[in-house]
């Protein structure tokens, strides 16, 4: 009878920010126009990498992967947030929450495995450029994606069904925005020693890989960049560069603060905060900082409004 009260919770409680949910609809505005500005600009990544054919070379082609996957992360998170600063605290289904802590984990996965991939793609095109083509083909490209895919695939599920496992006898209220798996299993009665530890070592794998891939290809391409004659062509490059890496420290310092720690009970109410530098601000900037800042974009963009514009005067006349 004591196990069977034990595993037929049916919701959790996600409690939000209770401490500020008295500007609730001022965190609500400003958190839609964040979301809606990165799921625009992702989104139109997407589609003018397909749509123009200048822009279907390895780079934007996992650059456009890079923004579906972020729009999918963003969107398994933000909406129930929304919900959140409406109208405070929300229930959520046992199977839903363990559905968006999968999701989240999943796609924040693919997106660290992503960032790697495409960290190496520019090594390959600054460093190595005559072999560039050669190495970074279609067929690579596809590759790699599916392994970032299935890797990340493999390693959350085994996770997600561990903590799936696991009996919940109350309390129920998850102290966050998001079914993140860390307060999950500090809600467990059962003995959470082997998934706690299985937690870290995965997130330290993962974020580990990622970072280490990341470093090496920057650090091969600053020096590459310290070789170049002009200072024109220094000053251009670093500025890339030095937005990259800005977007990339913040992801994977709140990525370390929230995950790469053996226990996760003791800093449970910041890791709120942090978690929002992962699914609202970072997403607000890579669409800006990846491609949009791009020239040859830019001039996709252009080029596929003229013909917009061409189209609505035929259409008129």
């Amino acid at each position: 009878m004591e196990v069977r009260n034990e595993t037929t919770i049916q919701e959790f409680i996600l409690e939000g920010f209770p401490a500020v949910q008295y500007l609730g609809n001022i965190f609500f505005l400003v958190h839609l126009l964040a979301y809606l500005a990165s799921i625009t600009g992702n989104v139109v990544i997407i589609i003018i990498t397909w749509v123009d054919y200048r822009l279907q070379t390895p780079m934007y082609i996992l650059l456009s992967i890079f923004s579906f996957s972020e729009c999918c992360f963003i969107t398994t998170v933000i909406p129930k947030l929304l919900s959140i600063f409406l109208s405070g605290r929300q229930t959520i289904s046992f199977t839903a929450c363990l559905i968006q802590a999968f999701s989240f984990l999943f796609f924040g996965s693919i997106i660290l495995f992503l960032m790697a991939v495409m960290s190496l793609d520019r090594y390959l095109a600054i460093c190595k450029p005559l072999h560039y083509l050669t190495i970074m083909n279609p067929k690579t490209c596809f590759l790699l994606v599916t392994a970032c895919c299935a890797l990340a695939f493999t390693l959350i599920t085994g996770l997600v069904v561990k903590v799936f496992q696991l009996s919940f006898c109350g309390p129920y209220v998850i102290p966050h925005f998001l079914c993140d798996l860390g307060p999950l299993i500090h809600l467990s009665c059962s003995d959470t020693r082997s998934v706690d530890m299985l937690a870290f070592v995965l997130a330290l794998f993962i974020l580990l890989t990622s970072l280490i891939i990341t470093i090496i290809a920057y650090g091969n391409i600053v020096l590459t960049i310290l070789q170049l004659p002009s200072a024109k062509e220094k000053k251009k490059a670093f500025s890339t560069c030095s937005s990259h890496l800005i977007v990339l420290s913040l992801m994977y310092s709140s990525c370390v603060f929230i995950y790469v720690k053996p226990k996760q009970r003791s800093r449970l109410d910041s890791n709120r905060e942090a978690a929002l530098v992962n699914t609202v601000v970072t997403p607000l900037l890579n669409p800006v900082i990846y491609t949009l800042r791009n020239k040859q974009v830019h001039q996709a963009l252009r080029d596929a409004l003229s013909r917009m514009r061409l189209q609505k005067q035929s259409f008129g006349r």
